[in-house]
Protein backbone atom coordinates (compact mmCIF):
# COMPACT_ATOMS: atom_id res chain seq x y z
CA UNK A 1 0.00 0.00 0.00
CA UNK A 2 1.09 3.79 -0.46
CA UNK A 3 2.33 5.84 1.89
CA UNK A 4 0.28 9.38 2.03
CA UNK A 5 1.63 12.63 3.39
CA UNK A 6 -0.62 14.68 5.45
CA UNK A 7 -0.95 18.30 4.49
CA UNK A 8 -2.57 21.04 6.48
CA UNK A 9 -4.27 24.12 4.39
CA UNK A 10 -6.15 27.17 5.91
CA UNK A 11 -9.26 27.97 4.27
CA UNK A 12 -9.96 31.32 3.10
CA UNK A 13 -11.71 31.84 6.80
CA UNK A 14 -8.75 30.22 8.33
CA UNK A 15 -9.86 27.28 9.54
CA UNK A 16 -7.42 24.92 9.43
CA UNK A 17 -8.10 21.83 6.55
CA UNK A 18 -6.09 18.50 6.46
CA UNK A 19 -6.39 16.37 3.23
CA UNK A 20 -3.75 13.14 2.45
CA UNK A 21 -1.42 13.52 -0.30
CA UNK A 22 -0.95 9.98 -1.95
CA UNK A 23 2.05 11.10 -4.41
CA UNK A 24 3.63 8.42 -6.76
CA UNK A 25 7.66 7.45 -6.58
CA UNK A 26 7.70 7.80 -10.15
CA UNK A 27 7.30 10.94 -12.82
CA UNK A 28 3.83 11.25 -12.54
CA UNK A 29 3.28 14.93 -13.77
CA UNK A 30 1.77 13.90 -17.20
CA UNK A 31 -1.51 12.39 -15.93
CA UNK A 32 -3.91 14.53 -14.48
CA UNK A 33 -4.14 14.53 -10.62
CA UNK A 34 -7.35 12.33 -8.85
CA UNK A 35 -9.15 14.62 -6.17
CA UNK A 36 -11.09 12.46 -3.75
CA UNK A 37 -14.05 13.63 -2.26
CA UNK A 38 -16.05 11.77 0.51
CA UNK A 39 -19.62 11.37 1.96
CA UNK A 40 -21.44 14.23 4.37
CA UNK A 41 -20.05 12.52 7.61
CA UNK A 42 -17.31 10.61 5.78
CA UNK A 43 -13.39 11.78 5.63
CA UNK A 44 -10.60 11.05 3.73
CA UNK A 45 -9.79 7.58 5.11
CA UNK A 46 -12.90 6.33 3.33
CA UNK A 47 -10.76 6.70 0.15
CA UNK A 48 -7.23 5.04 1.22
CA UNK A 49 -7.55 1.77 0.00
CA UNK A 50 -8.81 3.50 -3.65
CA UNK A 51 -6.00 6.09 -3.48
CA UNK A 52 -3.47 3.37 -2.41
CA UNK A 53 -3.88 1.20 -5.69
CA UNK A 54 -4.23 4.44 -7.96
CA UNK A 55 -0.69 5.75 -6.70
CA UNK A 56 0.86 2.78 -6.75
CA UNK A 57 0.16 1.15 -9.98
CA UNK A 58 2.72 0.15 -12.30
CA UNK A 59 1.84 1.18 -15.57
CA UNK A 60 0.14 4.14 -14.65
CA UNK A 61 0.61 5.61 -11.30
CA UNK A 62 -1.11 8.88 -10.25
CA UNK A 63 -1.28 11.91 -7.44
CA UNK A 64 -4.46 11.40 -5.54
CA UNK A 65 -5.36 13.77 -2.86
CA UNK A 66 -8.28 12.85 -0.04
CA UNK A 67 -9.62 15.06 1.62
CA UNK A 68 -11.09 15.86 4.83
CA UNK A 69 -13.69 18.47 4.74
CA UNK A 70 -14.19 21.36 7.87
CA UNK A 71 -15.61 19.18 10.83
CA UNK A 72 -14.70 15.73 9.79
CA UNK A 73 -11.45 13.72 10.30
CA UNK A 74 -8.27 15.83 11.38
CA UNK A 75 -9.51 19.08 9.74
CA UNK A 76 -11.10 21.64 12.20
CA UNK A 77 -13.99 21.85 13.63
CA UNK A 78 -16.17 25.16 12.72
CA UNK A 79 -18.00 26.93 15.38
CA UNK A 80 -20.28 27.90 13.21
CA UNK A 81 -22.11 24.93 12.28
CA UNK A 82 -24.16 26.83 9.55
CA UNK A 83 -20.81 26.65 7.25
CA UNK A 84 -21.35 22.81 7.13
CA UNK A 85 -23.01 23.22 3.72
CA UNK A 86 -21.69 22.57 0.16
CA UNK A 87 -21.21 25.99 -0.62
CA UNK A 88 -18.40 26.19 2.04
CA UNK A 89 -16.92 23.18 1.50
CA UNK A 90 -16.64 23.81 -2.35
CA UNK A 91 -14.86 26.97 -1.45
CA UNK A 92 -12.77 24.88 0.90
CA UNK A 93 -11.87 22.30 -2.05
CA UNK A 94 -10.77 25.46 -4.09
CA UNK A 95 -8.76 26.56 -1.93
CA UNK A 96 -6.82 23.04 -1.04
CA UNK A 97 -6.44 22.94 -5.15
CA UNK A 98 -4.84 26.29 -5.31
CA UNK A 99 -2.73 25.57 -2.46
CA UNK A 100 -1.83 22.34 -3.82
CA UNK A 101 -1.04 24.17 -6.99
CA UNK A 102 -3.78 21.69 -8.93
CA UNK A 103 -4.96 23.94 -11.85
CA UNK A 104 -6.84 21.08 -13.21
CA UNK A 105 -8.25 17.38 -12.13
CA UNK A 106 -10.34 14.38 -12.22
CA UNK A 107 -12.42 14.45 -9.18
CA UNK A 108 -14.46 11.67 -7.25
CA UNK A 109 -17.35 12.30 -5.55
CA UNK A 110 -19.45 10.12 -3.43
CA UNK A 111 -22.55 11.54 -2.20
CA UNK A 112 -21.98 14.63 -0.84
CA UNK A 113 -18.77 14.90 -2.78
CA UNK A 114 -20.72 15.04 -5.89
CA UNK A 115 -23.02 17.44 -4.54
CA UNK A 116 -19.88 19.93 -4.11
CA UNK A 117 -19.03 18.91 -7.49
CA UNK A 118 -22.14 20.24 -9.14
CA UNK A 119 -21.49 23.24 -7.30
CA UNK A 120 -17.94 23.87 -8.85
CA UNK A 121 -19.02 23.00 -12.30
CA UNK A 122 -21.31 26.36 -12.24
CA UNK A 123 -18.17 27.82 -10.25
CA UNK A 124 -15.15 27.03 -11.44
CA UNK A 125 -15.96 24.48 -14.67
CA UNK A 126 -12.48 24.69 -15.96
CA UNK A 127 -11.24 23.11 -12.98
CA UNK A 128 -12.98 19.48 -13.80
CA UNK A 129 -11.55 17.23 -16.29
CA UNK A 130 -13.49 14.35 -15.62
CA UNK A 131 -15.05 13.66 -13.14
CA UNK A 132 -16.81 10.24 -11.14
CA UNK A 133 -19.83 10.46 -9.07
CA UNK A 134 -21.03 7.66 -6.82
CA UNK A 135 -24.11 7.28 -6.08
CA UNK A 136 -24.81 10.70 -6.23
CA UNK A 137 -26.98 13.29 -8.82
CA UNK A 138 -28.66 16.45 -8.91
CA UNK A 139 -31.95 14.91 -7.32
CA UNK A 140 -32.18 12.55 -4.08
CA UNK A 141 -34.59 10.87 -2.74
CA UNK A 142 -36.18 11.86 0.88
CA UNK A 143 -36.20 8.38 1.78
CA UNK A 144 -32.58 7.58 1.63
CA UNK A 145 -31.72 11.07 3.44
CA UNK A 146 -33.99 10.23 6.21
CA UNK A 147 -32.19 7.01 6.44
CA UNK A 148 -29.09 8.87 6.63
CA UNK A 149 -30.26 11.62 9.36
CA UNK A 150 -31.69 8.61 11.16
CA UNK A 151 -28.25 6.94 11.00
CA UNK A 152 -26.44 10.20 12.13
CA UNK A 153 -28.89 11.22 15.03
CA UNK A 154 -27.74 8.10 16.68
CA UNK A 155 -24.01 8.97 18.03
CA UNK A 156 -23.45 5.29 18.64
CA UNK A 157 -19.61 4.49 21.08
CA UNK A 158 -18.00 1.35 20.94
CA UNK A 159 -15.76 -0.14 22.72
CA UNK A 160 -13.49 -1.61 19.80
CA UNK A 161 -13.39 -2.13 15.65
CA UNK A 162 -14.97 -5.47 16.18
CA UNK A 163 -18.07 -3.78 17.68
CA UNK A 164 -17.83 -0.77 15.26
CA UNK A 165 -17.50 -3.20 12.37
CA UNK A 166 -20.79 -5.66 13.96
CA UNK A 167 -22.96 -2.26 14.44
CA UNK A 168 -22.14 -1.38 11.01
CA UNK A 169 -22.89 -4.69 9.00
CA UNK A 170 -26.08 -4.77 11.76
CA UNK A 171 -27.31 -1.85 10.28
CA UNK A 172 -25.89 -1.67 6.60
CA UNK A 173 -25.64 -5.24 5.66
CA UNK A 174 -29.30 -5.76 3.97
CA UNK A 175 -28.32 -3.37 1.63
CA UNK A 176 -24.40 -4.53 0.79
CA UNK A 177 -24.47 -8.25 0.39
CA UNK A 178 -21.32 -8.10 -1.48
CA UNK A 179 -19.14 -6.53 1.29
CA UNK A 180 -16.93 -9.36 3.61
CA UNK A 181 -16.05 -9.46 6.87
CA UNK A 182 -12.71 -7.45 5.96
CA UNK A 183 -14.69 -5.19 4.19
CA UNK A 184 -16.86 -4.44 7.57
CA UNK A 185 -13.74 -3.77 9.90
CA UNK A 186 -11.88 -1.47 6.95
CA UNK A 187 -14.97 0.72 7.05
CA UNK A 188 -14.99 0.56 11.27
CA UNK A 189 -11.54 2.00 10.73
CA UNK A 190 -12.66 5.19 8.43
CA UNK A 191 -15.89 5.99 10.24
CA UNK A 192 -14.59 5.74 13.53
CA UNK A 193 -11.58 7.07 16.01
CA UNK A 194 -10.73 6.60 19.34
CA UNK A 195 -11.84 9.30 22.11
CA UNK A 196 -11.38 8.60 25.42
CA UNK A 197 -11.00 5.01 25.41
CA UNK A 198 -14.46 4.45 23.16
CA UNK A 199 -14.81 4.91 19.95
CA UNK A 200 -16.39 7.55 18.08
CA UNK A 201 -17.90 8.50 14.35
CA UNK A 202 -15.21 10.93 13.09
CA UNK A 203 -17.18 14.50 12.78
CA UNK A 204 -18.79 17.12 14.21
CA UNK A 205 -22.58 15.99 15.42
CA UNK A 206 -23.10 19.45 14.73
CA UNK A 207 -23.42 18.12 11.05
CA UNK A 208 -26.86 16.57 11.54
CA UNK A 209 -28.90 20.05 12.68
CA UNK A 210 -29.74 20.39 9.31
CA UNK A 211 -30.90 17.21 8.64
CA UNK A 212 -33.15 17.51 11.62
CA UNK A 213 -34.64 20.64 10.79
CA UNK A 214 -35.85 19.73 6.78
CA UNK A 215 -39.66 19.07 6.07
CA UNK A 216 -39.63 15.90 4.38
CA UNK A 217 -42.97 16.54 3.27
CA UNK A 218 -41.83 18.94 1.11
CA UNK A 219 -40.12 18.16 -2.33
CA UNK A 220 -36.25 18.42 -1.67
CA UNK A 221 -34.19 21.14 -3.60
CA UNK A 222 -32.36 19.64 -7.44
CA UNK A 223 -29.39 20.50 -8.95
CA UNK A 224 -30.44 20.18 -12.85
CA UNK A 225 -29.03 23.25 -13.96
CA UNK A 226 -25.40 22.45 -12.53
CA UNK A 227 -25.91 18.48 -13.66
CA UNK A 228 -26.15 20.16 -17.33
CA UNK A 229 -22.86 21.90 -17.03
CA UNK A 230 -20.98 18.89 -15.23
CA UNK A 231 -22.68 16.66 -17.83
CA UNK A 232 -20.26 18.31 -20.50
CA UNK A 233 -17.22 17.05 -19.00
CA UNK A 234 -16.35 13.34 -19.30
CA UNK A 235 -17.90 11.70 -16.07
CA UNK A 236 -18.81 7.94 -15.05
CA UNK A 237 -21.52 7.81 -12.54
CA UNK A 238 -22.21 4.86 -10.25
CA UNK A 239 -24.94 3.96 -8.53
CA UNK A 240 -25.30 1.24 -5.85
CA UNK A 241 -27.81 -1.64 -7.04
CA UNK A 242 -29.33 -1.28 -3.67
CA UNK A 243 -29.29 2.70 -2.82
CA UNK A 244 -32.12 4.12 -1.32
CA UNK A 245 -30.71 7.91 -1.90
CA UNK A 246 -29.98 7.27 -5.75
CA UNK A 247 -32.76 6.44 -7.50
CA UNK A 248 -32.55 4.66 -11.22
CA UNK A 249 -34.98 7.32 -12.59
CA UNK A 250 -32.64 10.18 -12.06
CA UNK A 251 -29.80 8.45 -13.63
CA UNK A 252 -32.05 7.67 -16.25
CA UNK A 253 -32.96 10.88 -16.72
CA UNK A 254 -28.98 11.51 -16.55
CA UNK A 255 -27.63 9.69 -19.49
CA UNK A 256 -30.83 11.42 -21.45
CA UNK A 257 -29.34 14.90 -20.79
CA UNK A 258 -25.78 13.87 -20.42
CA UNK A 259 -25.48 10.92 -23.77
CA UNK A 260 -21.92 10.68 -23.25
CA UNK A 261 -22.50 10.11 -19.72
CA UNK A 262 -21.04 6.59 -18.87
CA UNK A 263 -23.03 4.49 -16.20
CA UNK A 264 -22.14 1.80 -14.23
CA UNK A 265 -23.82 -0.23 -11.14
CA UNK A 266 -21.99 -1.21 -7.94
CA UNK A 267 -23.57 -4.90 -7.86
CA UNK A 268 -24.09 -5.53 -4.19
CA UNK A 269 -23.57 -2.47 -3.23
CA UNK A 270 -26.31 -0.01 -1.56
CA UNK A 271 -25.48 4.06 -0.38
CA UNK A 272 -22.24 4.23 -0.83
CA UNK A 273 -20.86 1.76 -3.06
CA UNK A 274 -17.24 1.17 -2.02
CA UNK A 275 -14.59 2.18 -4.94
CA UNK A 276 -11.91 0.17 -4.24
CA UNK A 277 -14.20 -3.08 -4.17
CA UNK A 278 -12.54 -5.55 -6.93
CA UNK A 279 -15.10 -5.15 -10.25
CA UNK A 280 -15.91 -1.21 -9.36
CA UNK A 281 -12.80 -0.49 -9.00
CA UNK A 282 -11.48 -2.16 -12.25
CA UNK A 283 -14.49 0.07 -13.98
CA UNK A 284 -13.29 3.31 -12.52
CA UNK A 285 -9.88 2.55 -12.90
CA UNK A 286 -10.50 2.22 -16.92
CA UNK A 287 -12.48 5.49 -16.76
CA UNK A 288 -9.41 7.19 -15.52
CA UNK A 289 -7.28 5.87 -17.56
CA UNK A 290 -8.82 7.30 -20.74
CA UNK A 291 -8.07 10.41 -19.04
Amino acid sequence: MADFISRFITATDGLQLHVRDYAPVSDAAARLPVVCLPGLSRNSRDFHPFASRLCADAASPRRVISMDYRGRGRSSRDSDATHYNVGVECADVLAVCDALGIAQAIFVGTSRGGLILHVMAALQPNRIAAAVLNDIGPEIEAEGLRDIRDYLSRRTVFDDVDAAADHLEAVHGPTFPALARQDWLDMADAIYVEENGRLVADHDPALVAPLLTMDFTQPLPTLWPQYALLAQKALLVVRGEYSRLFSEKTLARMKVQGPNVETTTAKGQGHAPLLHHPDLFERTKGFLDGR
